[in-house]
């Protein structure tokens, strides 16, 4: 299976390449994790971030492939726990379908990429900022594969 991390916003700190970078190394042998990062559409100083989201919107779905399952990163999607996400990407390897998870911009995803999502994922109901968003996604991704793997959960 593979999983591709499209993520808008582009020259992210040091810190969160490695991260990223670190994980997806961890999961090399069994996962194949790459991240595509898709440059921000332009903000205006008046504030009206809807033309950016529409120009980020179309340069995502252009990125996505017809047998990918599309998952949105969306504070209104479906949270899970760490078990629950392990079962629901032990279900996706099982459907044998590649995964294109995508992270918004600084306002979210366009309406025509949450209308085209096949699911909706919430890491958490906080406002977390976009680089933590590829860290937190990249750690947890890696810790359900270590659950699917037999690793011992710290809760166990």
């Amino acid at each position: 299976m593979r999983i591709r991390i499209i993520a808008v916003g582009e020259r992210m700190p040091r810190w969160v390449d490695d991260v990223v970078a670190d994980y997806t190394r961890r999961l090399a042998g069994t996962l194949k994790i790459t991240l595509v990062e898709v440059p921000a559409g332009q903000r205006s100083s008046r504030g009206v971030p809807a033309q950016a989201m529409h120009i980020e919107g179309q340069r995502i779905l252009a990125l996505i492939k017809a047998q990918e399952l599309l998952v949105a990163l969306d504070e209104r999607g479906v949270e899970h726990t760490t078990r629950e996400l392990a079962g629901w990407l032990s279900g996706r390897m099982q459907d044998g379908r590649d995964l294109a998870l995508v992270i918004g911009g600084p306002d979210g995803l366009a309406s025509e990429v949450l209308a085209r999502s096949d699911h909706k994922l919430s890491l958490s109901k906080l406002t977390l900022p976009h680089p933590l968003v590829r860290v937190v996604l990249a750690e947890q991704l890696y810790r359900a594969h270590t659950v699917l793997s037999g690793h011992p959960y710290h809760r166990d």
